[in-house]
């Protein structure tokens, strides 16, 4: 997998879809990627999901990459999503209104988002809180794979800010 600009919703039409906000500079994002995002990446995507890693940290702002850093970075932290996506205009992030990194869309078969918030419900930096926490995300996807609703289809997404470029976006 390579770091790639130009992807579509349109293009994974009939699949389930996760969009995860990210910054490598993040705490919050280093506590689950010690291990549990790469573990939760690798699980759903085996069962079909596509999951798009988002980077919409402007230029000269934390958490910015060149698509060469990209993938050095993919290549060193062993990430598994389906791509990695560069959104330094923040087009996409404020289409989603995506305030936080982590912070996790799921989207159904049919193009509805059915889960957008926190990864799970551990609003800490500490990796020793992941096995005690509700995975938010997992959640949904396992009772939308069951053909149930989501119970929790929204919750606080916890992070630090996405870092956007000012002004509106070009």
């Amino acid at each position: 997998m390579t770091a790639r600009a130009n992807h579509t919703l349109a293009g994974y039409a009939g699949k389930y879809v996760v969009l995860e906000w990210h910054n490598p500079g993040c705490a919050y994002v280093k506590k689950h990627y010690g291990g549990n995002m790469q573990k939760l990446q690798k699980a759903w995507t085996a069962q079909g999901v596509v999951w798009l890693t988002v980077i919409s940290s402007a230029p000269g702002l934390q958490g910015h990459m060149r698509p060469e850093e990209a993938n050095g970075y993919i290549k060193d932290r062993a990430p598994r999503p389906s791509a990695l996506l560069l959104d330094e205009d923040g087009i996409v992030a404020r289409l989603y209104e995506a305030k936080t990194t982590p912070q996790v869309f799921l989207i159904s078969p049919e193009g509805i988002v059915i889960y957008t918030g926190a990864i799970d419900s551990k609003p800490t930096i500490d990796a020793d809180d992941i096995p005690a926490a509700t995975n938010y995300l997992s959640a949904a996807l396992t009772e939308s794979f069951a053909g149930k609703p989501v119970t929790t289809a929204m919750t606080r997404p916890y992070g630090c800010s996405v870092k956007y470029a000012p002004g509106p976006p070009k």
